[in-house]
């Protein structure tokens, strides 16, 4: 059953473009931050993977870090908790942009490091691999994450949690909505008290952190629907320092008591929903901003800030474009960023995109799209993409897709100044070149379903670190080119009315021109199960990772870290329609590992709480 562009639109003017879904339950099946309009899964011809609202429930998944760590394709390594990167298909941790209700998290040139950002209030997370610059532009190179937050279905709701253990966390959410449009509000708080990162037994590095998210549409008229979403965040984190000296990986983190950080983050975007009459024509104007402020141990801190006025415009060529088969956009979008640690270096960037969605004959969709970027710094860029979904009618899915993304440099590699850099002026911006290809299969009469992907990406124009003198060093664009590679399979299996399984594994081969790539474990498997028990009123979860063939760097030397498993449980129990116990228990069997050397994980912790919904 085809399901066309009202209930996507619907998602669309109740959150930020591209979109935030009301209903996981309602609208998974859609996509919505698959290109510049939603679009059905089953339909979309990239790689792309779902997390919902009661995935996470049901896993006991603290933060979104944890939530992506069994994605396939993508590698996220910690350097303790309060700096996460999250690599897409072996890019670098600046090639993937994260957004938050289609709004842009990091402000300015900044790559958006994941610390302590929770689960709570979220609705679903949509992570899509490989290029999206089309669509989203620099930054976009390797992949897009957009975490979307709860808004509420029609009625009045409220509820919250509490949870202890390791610390406490709380939240708060409270949502009204008729068939014109709706208010929603939502609040989180984590205390977490953390741990030593150095795994010498010193003082705990723990996390302090609250959000606070708003948002509201209303329909004006059958033609104009207007809305806005509002987020801000502010966190304080301690961290452990580093003996460059040392000599070995051991002694490289040193447990420090003076050690913080202080980081506030604010989004928010106000949007029009426009229809022309009988609906031929429709679009979205918005303007969206991003500031960031970070400061270390009581030094100034750094504002980053970003802004972009977008317009978008969708043509169905074979009828109203909510329902054609054939739909033309156009976008149109200025974006400007800052940062006060380089005030003379503001930069503007105009772009212009065009795309093309296709639903032909016997379950053929075509998606198409390209792009140009003007920088007001450097050169312009032009990308493009292409992507080709063929469902058949035993339910066999085709998919494959090619593509260009694009990062510019940031304004360190630009014009730095300080701890022994200086920046490069001159630098070009980095280019990937993307080709996937999969298969989706139906497996015992439709009760499960696996799907394989192969992927090769290359990397031209890398912006490296070179040594101009002993501990000076400048930036440039790398000579040769950066090869990645792999495979991504994802599987789910309902045993029982009772009983799913879960599957996900990814291999990579990421080199650049000197050796392995460090951070991007050449195998990611991650296992898991669900037990619904005492007559569907609670779940037990088990989920477990294995991360082999990881290297990182030390010294200039690269290294293997030791491979490891890690376990996690979790249980929840309903006494009533209303109010329900949780219970999870993370890295159950105590397992001590690297994701960065140096840098020890989290041991066995036990959490328990109670969440409610009205």
């Amino acid at each position: 059953m085809k399901t066309t562009f009202p209930a996507a639109l619907a998602a669309l003017s109740i959150a930020a473009t591209p979109g935030a879904a009301r209903d996981s339950h309602d609208l998974d099946p859609i996509i919505v931050s698959g290109g510049l309009t939603p679009i059905e899964a089953a339909r979309y011809g990239r790689a792309a993977t779902v997390i919902t609202a009661q995935e996470i429930e049901e896993r006991g998944i603290l933060s979104v870090q944890d939530a992506l760590r069994a994605v396939p394709g993508l590698s996220v390594n910690s350097a303790g908790a309060n700096f996460t990167q999250v690599r897409i298909r072996g890019g670098e941790g600046n090639h993937t942009l994260i957004l938050i209700d289609g709004v842009e998290a990091a402000g300015g040139d900044s790559e958006y490091v994941l610390s302590g950002l929770e689960t709570a209030n979220i609705e679903r997370i949509e992570v899509l691999r490989g290029p999206q610059s089309v669509t989203y532009g620099s930054n976009a190179s390797s992949g897009v994450v957009n975490i979307i937050t709860r808004k509420g279905t029609e009625g009045t709701q409220y509820g919250g949690s509490v949870e202890y253990g390791g610390g406490w966390a709380g939240a708060a959410r409270f949502s009204v909505r008729d068939a014109r449009g709706g208010l929603s509000f939502g609040y989180a708080k984590r205390e977490d008290d953390g741990w030593d990162f150095s795994g010498s037994g010193g003082e705990k590095d723990g996390t302090d952190r609250w959000t606070v998210t708003l948002a509201g549409d209303y329909q004006v008229s059958d033609a104009v629907r207007l809305g806005f979403t509002y987020r801000k965040a502010g966190e304080h984190y301690d961290y452990d320092g580093n003996n460059y000296g040392a000599t070995t990986p051991a002694g490289y983190v040193v447990d420090s008591t003076t050690e913080f950080s202080d980081r506030d983050e604010e989004t928010w975007q106000v949007f029009a929903d426009l229809s022309a009459p009988g609906g031929r024509v429709a679009g979205r104007l918005s303007f969206e901003r991003t500031s960031q402020s970070q400061g270390y141990s009581g030094g100034a801190p750094t504002f980053t800030e970003s802004d972009a006025l977008k317009a978008r415009v969708s043509y169905g060529i074979d009828g109203a474009a909510d329902s054609a088969n054939h739909v033309l956009s156009l976008l149109a979008e200025r974006e400007r960023d800052s940062s006060s640690s380089n005030p003379a270096y503001n930069r503007q960037n105009d772009s212009v995109a065009l795309e093309y969605r296709g639903s032909l004959e016997n379950g053929v969709d075509i998606q198409l799209g390209a792009r140009h970027d003007r920088n007001s710094v450097f050169g312009d860029s032009t990308t493009w993409t292409a992507a080709l979904s063929y469902s058949m009618a035993s339910g066999v899915r085709f998919h494959a897709s090619a593509g260009t993304g694009v990062v510019n440099p940031s304004y360190f590699e630009l014009y730095a100044n300080a701890f022994g850099y200086t920046g490069n002026p001159n630098l070009k911006p980095e280019k990937n070149q993307s080709f996937d290809l999969g298969v989706e299969v139906p497996f015992a009469g439709d009760r499960g379903v696996i799907d394989v992907t192969l992927f090769r990406e290359t990397l031209l124009d890398e912006i490296v670190s070179v040594e101009t003198a002993p501990f000076t060093y400048t930036y440039a664009n790398a000579a040769g080119k950066s090869h990645r590679k792999g495979i991504e399979v994802s599987g789910r299996y309902q045993a029982t009315e009772d009983l799913s399984f879960r599957l996900s594994y990814t291999r990579l081969d990421a080199r650049e021109a000197v050796g392995i790539e460090v951070r991007r474990p050449k195998h990611e498997l991650g296992i898991g199960a669900t037990l619904l028990t005492f007559d569907g009123r609670g779940t037990l979860t088990a989920d477990a990772r294995y991360v082999a063939g990881n290297f990182d760097t030390f010294n200039g030397v690269r290294s293997r870290l030791p491979d490891f498993w890690k376990v996690d449980l979790a249980a929840t129990y309903s006494v009533t329609d209303t109010l329900r116990l949780t219970a999870r228990v993370e890295n159950l069997f105590d397992t001590s590992y690297f994701e960065a050397w140096g840098y020890y994980n989290r041991g066995r912790t036990i959490y328990v709480g109670f969440n409610s919904e009205f």
